[in-house]
């Protein structure tokens, strides 16, 4: 994204600051709708979210989504511009009028330690007590009253996750009027707050809890009662393993029926098309390229939304954390901190937002440790690939009477991508010569039910972004490889298919030469090609080079009798492979460098991966002809 550099304005600027998940920049929705304007703060690629507001009392403001920070003593990039922005020291930037510090009211113990460094700045400031609903449901009681006073500032309560959460945050504003408050000065001295012994805002900490929260005698006897069996030593890391083993085997056993429905749709389009158009290049370029290509890959949308569905459900439910506090001494043995598993974790859906999500680790040889080994985690893009490719070549039973063989076979290739993502790391780590990781410090949330609303918005965002794929980049590669596959036609007299004389044939056997060794044939190359922009679209590519006039079903169906047919196991199994190891899409690549500022980073990782993937792939088709595969 491009720089966003806000325009002059006389409008008033407040900013929105608080810890992460504090539910600030729901607030920040509530507040703008669809007024506001995202972009990235100059020459880093920190997100920067503006937007625009009008307050019952008619006054326009703009308001300032910062990025989620701890404390002001920055300690990764998201937390150094919070405060840059706050102390009016960024560049470009203009310092707000005042802030309004949104904080979660189930976790006063964590939030008001940067509520108090805030306060040492002597800006103006309105306290945000976010999740009152769920502070009410755990038997927490805020006198609100006890800690404005306290504070010395005004406090209001609010449920940004609820329609009207907002309107006690707007009423203080136009009580305060900051519009025609003196302007602030441009660099604010940071000097006091830094001063500020630690122990000291632990102390004010404790007293204002003491004197203006009561707490629940003990703490949720479900979340004491689950944590004991859920973080046990032994127990723990088996329970963690059944659920991802639950996701994966769902991921099969669950999705039929909406696939069917998508292949029944896609299929009867395909058909009407090719049935009322005359024959001819237009028709099959929609037949073939379009609709085949298209439907092709959006078949595989119930897979994808299923294992997304589990992530929010884990997620939203307060499970993660406690993922990450099981896995910190895993992930500390091989150089990473468990603060690298939320990164990780995200880079199941696709490596971009996990590689951005780094920023949230504090030492730089970790982060970077976790930039390079996050592509090893599977995407859901390579989802429709391994699920055509198990179909075809991986027989649909049950062993030991309660596991879907195709359903282990997926876990086993995700398993592998994580397995080899941390010997990497400590491979990393003995390169890079650290010591060790920096310790997890992070408080667990009680369990609770998942937000349904929370989980259908994250599940249609994901559905959006995949069918605008599908939309848009799939389909321009597919137009692309279909033509590439059609010409130059067949010379006259030809005996073989017309594809082996068009353009994509001729890259096809050229790139054989380089991937012969490894078991891929020609047209196994032609399909890797369109596969760096978008992993999905191997799939589609696979059936416009097999000259399939088949969509929806028929193509999946289709597809997989003649990959069967045409390939040998140890030619499927390499090509899986090279999948859970092969160098990333192109856009995951552009990030790195954005994210590392250069091409040197992105390079390294394009270079070890593809060696890795090659490697691997070899020893895997070796072995599996040696076996008789």
């Amino acid at each position: 994204m491009a720089a966003v550099t806000p325009p002059v304005s006389t409008t008033p600027l407040i900013a929105l600051v608080g810890n992460p998940n504090c539910g600030k920049t729901a607030l920040f929705n509530r507040l703008t709708g669809a007024r506001q304007k995202v972009g990235n703060y100059a020459g880093v690629t920190v997100e920067r979210k503006e937007g625009q507001f009008t307050s019952p009392a008619g006054q326009a403001w703009r308001v300032l989504d910062l990025p989620g920070a701890y404390s002001l003593l920055a300690a990764t990039p998201d937390e150094a511009i919070t405060r840059d922005v706050i102390a009016g020291v960024r560049a470009s930037e203009s310092a707000p009028v005042g802030l309004v510090c949104v904080v979660d009211a189930t976790n006063l113990r964590l939030n008001l330690r940067m509520v108090l460094e805030l306060q040492t700045l002597n800006v103006p400031m309105v306290l945000v007590l976010n999740m009152m609903d769920q502070a009410a449901r755990r038997g927490i009681h805020i006198d609100v009253t006890c800690l404005q006073t306290e504070l010395g500032m005004p406090v209001v309560e609010a449920v940004a996750v609820r329609s009207g959460g907002e309107q006690a945050l707007l009423a203080e504003l136009d009580r305060l009027d900051w519009a025609r408050l003196p302007a602030p000065s441009q660099a604010r001295d940071m000097a006091r707050m830094a001063a500020t012994p630690v122990e000291q805002s632990h102390r004010r900490v404790g007293e204002l809890l003491a004197a203006c929260v009561h707490m629940p005698e003990e703490g949720s006897r479900l979340t004491v009662r689950l944590d004991h069996w859920v973080l046990h030593p032994v127990l723990g890391p088996l329970i963690l393993a059944a659920l991802m083993f639950l996701v994966f085997q769902a991921v099969f056993s669950w999705a039929a029926a909406p696939m069917d429905a998508i292949d029944g749709v896609v299929g009867q389009i395909g058909s009407w098309v090719q049935q009322h158009m005359p024959a001819g290049l237009l028709r099959n370029l929609l037949v073939e390229g379009v609709i085949g290509g298209a439907g092709g890959v959006l078949v595989f949308l119930p897979q994808i939304l299923i294992l997304f569905g589990f992530i929010l459900v884990l997620e939203d439910s307060g499970y993660l954390p406690r993922a990450a506090f099981l896995l910190d001494r895993i992930m500390g043995s091989v150089g990473l901190s468990g603060r690298a598993f939320i990164p990780l974790l995200s880079s199941f859906a696709c490596a971009i937002p996990g590689i951005m999500a780094t920023r949230t680790i504090g030492d730089p040889g970790d982060r970077l440790k976790t930039i390079l080994i996050a592509p090893l985690m599977t995407c859901s893009a390579r989802l429709p690939v391994y699920a055509l490719l198990i179909s075809a070549f991986i027989p649909d039973r049950t062993v030991g009477g309660l596991f879907n063989l195709q359903g282990l076979v997926l876990f086993g290739l995700y398993m592998a991508g994580i397995v080899s993502a941390m010997i990497v790391a400590l491979v990393l780590k003995r390169v890079m010569k650290q010591s060790g990781a920096q310790p997890l410090l992070m408080e667990l949330p009680d369990y609770h039910l998942p937000h349904l609303r929370n989980l259908a918005m994250g599940l249609w965002e994901r559905a959006k972004v995949f069918v605008t794929r599908v939309g848009t980049i799939i389909l321009a590669l597919m137009v692309v490889l279909w033509f590439l596959a059609n010409f130059p036609g067949a010379p006259e007299g030809a005996t073989a298919p017309a594809i082996e004389y068009s353009l994509a044939g001729m890259i096809g056997r050229a790139m054989a030469v380089v991937f012969e060794p490894i078991g891929f044939t020609w047209q196994i190359c032609i399909a890797l090609i369109p596969g760096m922009a978008a992993r999905e679209v191997a799939v589609a590519g696979l059936g416009t080079v097999y000259a399939m006039s088949q969509t929806g079903e028929d193509l999946h169906t289709a597809l997989q009798g003649v990959l069967s047919q045409a390939w040998s196991l140890p030619t499927a199994l390499s090509l899986m492979t090279w999948y859970v190891y092969a160098p990333q899409c192109l856009p995951t690549l552009i990030t790195v460098r954005r994210e590392t500022n250069g091409w040197r980073v992105p390079l390294i990782m394009a270079t070890y991966l593809f060696a890795l993937a090659y490697a691997m792939s070899w020893c895997v088709y070796r072995l599996a002809q040696l076996w008789g595969a």
